[in-house]
């Protein structure tokens, strides 16, 4: 699959993507944010676009995602501290998203919503039929996303999925991290030896593993019934329960502060829906929670004894509030201090012969509107009136100041004059910041363009790649696969386990034909690792692999169960099971859905080749018998005798050939007695000597020596052939 992860770096979204890199999807993150200010590990291409861009259209077509992730409730690129501001940006954002995703119609839409939307206490599990009660800001416009993606859902005809996850629970890396309800208890223990805890307070924890997998399943699902679900372990507990568990974990002179007052307090989601539809298994229950969270905070105690607010007490507040004033008070002080050297020049040039007609006060003024704009033109004419008034009063009064009308036409030349200019300055001002804004965002859309375009260029010459070079294409497999039908139908099933190894990079690979509903008995392998189960097994008691062969899917063991293989894949011809296909050796890693539709489409190219081959074995033990006996004549038991030392030789097979001294008569007397010994897997036959062969599938010569021994016990004697000479 190819997923768009939209949000920024976290635990949530490394979580994501390592799940998803194991799977074998293509990953694009889209970062939220201008700065790259995180290395994300296994993506195919990160794109560091604010939510807010325009180019958010070209990057879902860029992408063309099979399923789009926003992680909302979870989103890093959010400081919930100003949740006002934060609550405006979050909306904007996502209805940005949603429009582009709406535009281009790619894929699964999914957005990651918490158990904050409900605020309220509640009796019993919560269902997705209940309304939410959101009270802060967080809480309601993450509920707020919600409506908006149902909106969009119901009015665009677009896939779009809503997950509430139950009090999510990650492994922190520093204090700042630390959210949750387990990571806070964790810490504070290890700072203060105390825990306050309330058994009025009911949760119930869902670790990030657990949910990382049924994110997963809603992704890879073909369908499904509903466009809202809810994420949560169904396990509840009191946070005096879990203050135990964390005091169990952490260890010291811990002790729980019981702050239980109040009413009950109750927020559990119900996960009915969910477990009904998908099956969800949990793995993580509280304790292993706790035991994994204390641990991780234990060994790197100095990440969470460091002070959360470092150089943002009481005194950095106030450096950074006078920082503020100064910028806001330094023009006028400033102006004031110009002011002075302005009177001073202005008193002088009064008596001056040649200074006389210069006024410094207009000089002052338009010095400031110039710079400064109209605010501080007003503030300087006011000053240089207030100077004005001051010199004339040397020689007159007040009043005589006041009732003067050259002092009025005065005045009005300079406001007017100040103001004008510092108007024109304004104006320039904001024309210059538009222009300059305008121009920045023109040159962002020709860098996202250069950037999508550089994108999508790498982005087709790793694909041409791929098609051309790679070893899993479908033109390569086919090329493979087809192999088989050069070899002769007796020898194909042995060769097919060859192919399979060879196309899955696994040297343990075993085919086992179904013998009824409940048996299957080894045919090939290529080591003695593929073949670890046996050579017969009763596969109906192998539950979790049974059931997930008769839906016909490939079995994956994602326990690392020892008496399971570690891929199995079933070949059927009609409705009926006829071979089971089984794989060893694997890497972790590569246990992913990629190589499981690898195996299916493996299996479907060489169906014919070995329902043909299987078809053609039956057909040998019906049509070319000794009259009368289940013998094979000459010709067929020969070709089958060779088919099976040769794949022998190869290490594909295990077999055992018992001689027994008898003439036809007696074969065709007693052939039906001797074949009741053997197995449905096992052959009689004659060789170039006429005598009676037994070839004995899968088994080496301890086997053998138990078979010779039947034998013996009805009369019969049966000799180990060591070697076996076939024309």
């Amino acid at each position: 699959m190819d997923v768009l992860l939209i949000g920024g770096p976290g635990n949530v979204t490394n979580a994501l993507i390592e799940k998803l890199n194991k799977e074998g999807d293509r990953i694009s993150v889209l970062t939220g944010t201008t700065l790259r200010k995180h290395a994300y590990k296994h993506i195919f291409e990160e794109y560091a676009f604010s939510y807010e861009s325009t180019s958010i259209k070209e990057i879902f077509e860029s992408v063309d995602p099979d399923v789009t992730i926003f992680l909302g409730a979870f989103d890093t690129n959010y400081n919930w501290k100003k949740a006002r501001e934060e609550s405006v940006r979050y909306s904007a954002g996502l209805l940005n998203v949603l429009m582009a995703y709406s535009l281009v119609k790619c894929g699964k839409f999914i957005y990651l919503s918490s158990d904050i939307v409900y605020n309220a206490s509640y009796p019993n599990d919560i269902t997705e039929k209940e309304e939410v009660s959101a009270r802060d800001f967080r809480s309601m416009v993450v509920a707020q996303g919600e409506e908006l993606c149902n909106n969009y859902q119901q009015f665009e005809g677009v896939d779009i999925t809503i997950l509430r996850l139950d009090h999510l629970c990650t492994i922190p890396a520093n204090s700042e991290e630390a959210v949750d309800l387990c990571s806070k208890m964790c810490v504070q223990a290890l700072r203060t030896d105390v825990i306050d805890a309330s058994d009025r307070n009911i949760v119930s924890l869902l670790s990030i593993s657990d949910a990382v997998e049924f994110i997963y399943q809603v992704m890879s699902a073909s369908q499904h019934s509903h466009s809202l679900y809810h994420l949560s372990s169904g396990m509840p507990l009191n946070e005096i329960e879990l203050a135990e568990l964390v005091k169990k974990e952490m260890g010291g002179s811990v002790s729980i502060r019981d702050n239980s007052v109040g009413t009950q307090y109750r927020v559990v989601l119900s996960n009915d829906r969910f477990q009904n539809e998908f099956n969800g298994k949990i793995f993580h229950d509280p304790e292993r929670i706790v035991k994994r969270t204390a641990e991780y905070i234990k060994k790197h105690k100095s990440r969470f004894l460091e002070d959360e607010d470092k150089g943002k007490g009481f005194w950095g507040r106030m450096w950074q509030t006078g920082k503020q004033v100064f910028r806001a008070v330094f023009p006028f002080l400033e102006n004031l201090i110009v002011f002075i050297p302005a009177f001073m020049l202005n008193n002088r040039a009064v008596d001056s012969r040649f200074f006389a007609k210069l006024d410094f006060y207009l000089l002052y003024v338009l010095l400031f509107a110039i710079v400064y704009g109209q605010q501080q033109a007003t503030f300087s004419a006011i000053l240089a009136t207030a100077g004005y008034c001051f010199r004339q009063m040397y020689t007159r009064s007040g009043f005589e100041v006041v009732m003067d009308y050259n002092t009025y036409v005065w005045v009005a030349q300079l406001f007017i004059l100040g103001l004008v200019v510092g108007y024109l300055r304004d104006q320039l001002t904001i024309i210059r910041k538009e222009e300059k804004e305008e121009i920045s965002f023109l040159s962002g859309q020709i860098d996202d363009i250069q950037d999508i375009n550089t994108s999508n260029v790498r982005i087709k010459n790793v694909l041409e790649e791929q098609i051309i070079n790679h070893n899993q294409s479908i033109g390569k497999v086919y090329e493979i696969t087809s192999r088989l039908d050069l070899y002769a139908p007796e020898e194909v099933m042995f060769y097919a386990a060859e192919v399979i190894a060879q196309l899955l990079d696994s040297k343990d690979v075993a085919i086992y034909t179904v013998a009824n509903h409940s048996f299957a008995r080894l045919f090939s392998s290529t080591s003695e690792r593929a073949r670890r189960l046996g050579y017969s097994i009763r596969y109906d008691e192998m539950e979790e692999l049974n059931d997930m062969l008769k839906s016909r899917k490939v079995y994956i063991n994602r326990s690392h169960t020892a008496e399971y293989p570690l891929l199995a894949n079933g070949i059927f011809e009609g409705d009926e099971m006829q071979l089971i296909v089984m794989v060893w050796g694997i890497p972790w890693e590569r246990m992913n859905l990629g190589l499981a539709n690898l195996l299916t489409i493996i299996g479907y190219l060489i169906q014919n080749a070995v329902l043909r081959a299987n078809r053609y074995q039956k057909a040998l033990e019906n049509e070319r018998l000794l009259d009368g006996t289940r013998i094979l004549e000459k010709d067929a038991f020969t070709a089958l005798v060779r088919a099976y030392l040769k794949a022998q030789d190869k290490g594909l097979t295990v077999c055992s050939i018992l001689s027994i001294e008898t003439t036809k008569e007696e074969l065709k007397k007693e052939g039906e007695k001797v074949a009741k010994l053997l197995r449905s897997t096992d052959y009689l036959g004659v060789l170039e000597d006429d005598r009676l062969y037994i070839l004995l599938s899968n088994t080496n010569k301890k086997g053998a020596d138990v078979v010779s021994e039947r034998f013996r016990e009805i009369g019969y004697d049966a000799i180990y052939q060591e070697d076996v000479l076939v024309s």
